[in-house]
Order: structure tokens, then C-alpha cells, then sequence
């Protein structure tokens, strides 16, 4: 019997994805477990794995397709001898999908994405879809308007906040007042905050990535949800810096033990061994509970070409500085080849952003959820230092702790900085 394939839900936060590359072809026969496609989610490319076995009758989305939803078929599966079904008959979906569409020589072509008309609706003319902001969508509700009747003044014709109070204001305007006393009406002007004026320099505009859609949503409801503050020290690196240049001089020239420990290297061991003997700071909130982790996994920032992502280092105030290390190299060059599996991502107790080998001295890093801290690392630098009565000169760094105020309360997060100052400044701690 044939039966749809659909596109997977490769990640808690995926939507849509691109289904990059086929690697089976219409005709071949599948089994359970075969890799079939490639899909780019919003965090990397990962393979696709049948389900169960067949033959490979129809192909409904073509490779390099964008914007598919999940449970969205992507091609139709047949038992062996039987007849592939036409497009227009392929089989319905499951209920939480949308049924396929008929073939395109049986119905007129849907308008490109992101392509509405004039007034803000759909290509067809049957006003199916109005393109809309979400706030816009959230306030026409709640003033009981009709967004078909309403003019988008956004890009592509896209109804925005400003048309929807410029909607409201006409609304609630008196029907019978001429249109000049109606212009002079204080509540007939928009008390909200002035739209940006439209870019009329000369630019590109670059489509957002589905990473970068993700990134998107995912920070700002962070720093609109997650009740942040800050906390910042000071920390003196030269001992960090001499047991470092120390132990690299003792690695193996090449080999499987092989290193070459970094900055980063020792602060994420650093961190681990802070986190252990802070437990409070190893924790999430929830609306049930607050939740301490029995392990410390500690989520590093990467720059990759669409963004940035966050693999995990697991239990690493458990691990050695040479397996720290080497397995963030690893970890580093998948994330931005796009080859980190889901489980070496999502997760993590706790985050390290470093941006000191860009020369930035100190920053405030946003909280990645559902963690209740991020502890973002600046540059070191020579910096004069009063030791007794004395004026020295010491290499500093200053960090700086961004701590969801649900969870970690100001004298946790303290704790925490003092117990990781105190370990980077006397590191022989870090190799026991």
C-alpha cells in the first residue's frame, strides 16, 4: 500500500526545513534504516533514515526545495510491483499534515514565497493567506479587525503594526465627521512608537536562514522571558597562561596523543570545576521546579557561516585538558561544516561565549534557554594591578556572568565568579 513519506522533525525548534539532496532516486528500493535524504534544519545538515521498506515511487519534493514544513509529504512509498500512484492521487497525509496539492498541471502555480500582493494578501483570489506581522496579527485580533480589509504598507505589501493602528484610528473615529475634523481628532492618531522609515539606500537584502530565523526567535524571547542581570570580574591569567605554554611543550609531536591546549580549553575545565562546587549555578528554571543537573555540560558558542550554535562538551569537569581540548576542535569544525549530530548540541547545563580573540574586552551575553547562565569571556590584557602596596603589571581578563534572577539569585552568581577566579589564578587545580 502506498504511504507518504514526510519531512522529519530533526530538531526540538524545527519548523521547516530544506530538503537539501535526495540520495535514493524514484524506483530504487529502500529498507528500514536507509539514509534517503539530506534535510538542512535550523541548526545543521543531517541525514534522513527510512522508516520502512519499499520502493521509492514518487518523489513530491524536488532536492533544494526551502521553506518545507514538517509532516509535509516529501514522496510516496509503494511495495514492491506495485503501480505508483499519480501525483493528484498520491496518498493523504496523517491528520497533523496538510493534504499535498495536485499536480502543477492540474492547478494554477502558487505565488513564490514571500511574494504577496500589493494589499498584504496571497496570490490567489481567494484571499487563502494574508501576510501579516505576528504582533499585527496579534493586535487585529484583539481589536476585532478584519485583516482583509486591511492595507499592508511593509515590504511586499506586508500588513504591519502601523497599518493596523492607522486601522484602529479610522475605527474608532466618528462615521459622520468630516474628513478635515477627523484629521484634527486626537484619537484618531497613532499613540504607538513611529515605523522605520523605508530603506531607500542603495543595499542587498539577504534571506534570513532558517538558523538565523531560529537564532532570531529563540533570542529575543530569551531576553523578553528571562528576568537577566550581570555580574563582572576581573581575573589575573599569567598562571593560567604559564601552566598552558607548560603543558603544550609536553605534547607529543603527532600521534593519537597528541594537543594543543588553548585559552578556551582551560576556561570551559575552569568553568566545570566552578559549576561543581556551585551546584545552585547548574541549574535551570521551570513553573514546577528549579532543576539542578547532576552533570555539568557545558555549551560552548561557535560562529559558524549562518550564525552561531552551541555543541556540548559533557561532564567536563570530568575530562582531562587534552580530551577537553581535542574534543572541541572536533566538535568546532563539524558545527561549522554543518555535521554535529542533534544530541552534541541540544542540551547543556550551562554556557561559555568567548569573543576575547576578537580583542573585546568585556560584554554581556544573552542567556541561551532553558540554562540559567552564560558566562561570556573577554580578552586578556596587560593591565596595571596593585598587589600589597605595590603597582604591578598582570594580564587580566574580565568576565562577565548573565544570570536568569528566577534561579541563580545575585549572591549564587557571585559565588560562582569567586570559586572560578580562584581556580584560573591558582590552575594547578585544573589537573587534578
Amino acid at each position: 500500500m502506498a504511504t507518504n513519506i514526510l519531512m522529519p522533525a530533526l530538531s526540538p525548534t524545527m519548523t521547516e526545513g530544506t530538503l537539501a539532496k535526495w540520495l535514493k532516486k524514484e524506483g530504487d528500493t529502500i529498507k528500514s534504516g536507509d539514509v534517503i535524504a539530506e534535510i538542512e534544519t535550523d541548526k545543521a545538515t543531517m541525514e534522513v533514515e527510512a522508516v520502512d521498506e519499499g520502493v521509492l515511487g514518487r518523489i513530491l519534493v524536488a532536492a533544494g526545495t526551502e521553506g518545507v514544513a514538517v509532516n509535509a509529504p516529501i514522496a510516496v512509498l509503494v511495495d514492491a510491483g506495485e503501480a505508483v500512484p499519480s501525483a493528484a492521487a498520491a496518498p493523504a497525509p496523517k491528520a497533523e499534515a496538510p493534504a499535498p496539492k495536485a499536480a502543477a498541471e492540474a492547478t494554477p502555480a502558487p505565488a513564490p514565497r514571500g511574494e504577496p500582493k500589493a494589499n498584504g494578501h496571497d496570490a490567489s483570489d481567494h484571499g487563502e493567506r494574508i501576510f501579516a506581522s505576528p504582533l499585527a496579527r496579534r493586535m487585529a485580533q484583539q481589536a476585532g479587525l478584519d485583516l482583509a480589509g486591511i492595507t499592508g504598507s511593509g515590504p511586499n505589501g506586508r500588513i504591519v503594526k502601523a497599518d493596523i493602528d492607522a486601522a484602529r484610528g479610522k475605527a474608532h473615529a466618528p462615521a459622520s465627521a468630516p474628513q478635515a475634523t477627523q484629521a484634527s481628532l486626537p484619537q484618531a492618531v497613532p499613540v504607538s512608537a513611529p515605523q522605520a522609515a523605508p530603506i531607500t539606500a542603495p543595499h542587498d537584502a539577504v534571506p534570513h536562514s532558517s538558523m538565523r530565523k531560529v537564532i532570531a526567535r529563540r533570542l529575543q524571547a530569551a531576553k523578553q522571558t528571562i528576568p537577566h542581570f550581570y555580574l563582572s570580574m576581573d581575573v589575573e591569567l599569567d598562571a593560567l597562561l604559564k601552566l598552558r605554554a607548560d603543558l603544550n611543550a609536553q605534547s607529543p609531536k603527532d600521534g593519537a596523543g597528541a594537543f594543543k591546549l588553548s585559552v578556551n580549553d582551560l576556561i570551559i575545565k575552569a568553568s566545570a570545576i566552578a559549576l561543581r562546587r556551585v551546584p545552585a549555578a547548574n541549574a535551570s528554571f521551570t513553573d514546577e521546579a528549579m532543576i539542578r543537573y547532576h552533570d555539568v555540560d557545558i555549551s560552548v558558542a561557535v560562529a559558524i557561516p549562518d550564525g552561531l550554535i552551541t555543541p556540548i562538551v559533557r561532564k567536563a569537569d570530568q575530562k582531562g585538558l587534552a580530551a577537553i581540548s581535542n574534543e572541541m576542535k572536533d566538535l568546532a569544525a563539524r558545527a561549522k561544516s554543518g555535521k554535529l549530530k542533534p544530541e552534541e548540541f541540544q542540551g547543556g547545563s550551562f554556557s561559555i561565549s568567548n569573543l576575547g580573540m576578537f580583542g573585546i574586552t568585556s560584554f554581556s551575553a544573552i542567556i541561551n534557554p532553558p540554562q540559567g547562565a552564560i558566562l561570556a569571556i573577554g580578552a586578556g590584557e596587560k593591565r596595571p594591578v596593585v598587589r600589597g602596596s605595590e603597582l604591578a603589571i598582570a594580564t587580566v581578563m574580565t568576565v562577565t556572568l548573565s544570570c536568569d534572577h528566577r534561579v541563580v539569585d545575585g549572591a549564587i552568581g557571585a559565588e560562582f565568579l569567586a570559586a572560578f577566579k580562584a581556580i584560573v589564578e591558582a590552575p594547578l587545580s585544573l589537573m587534578l
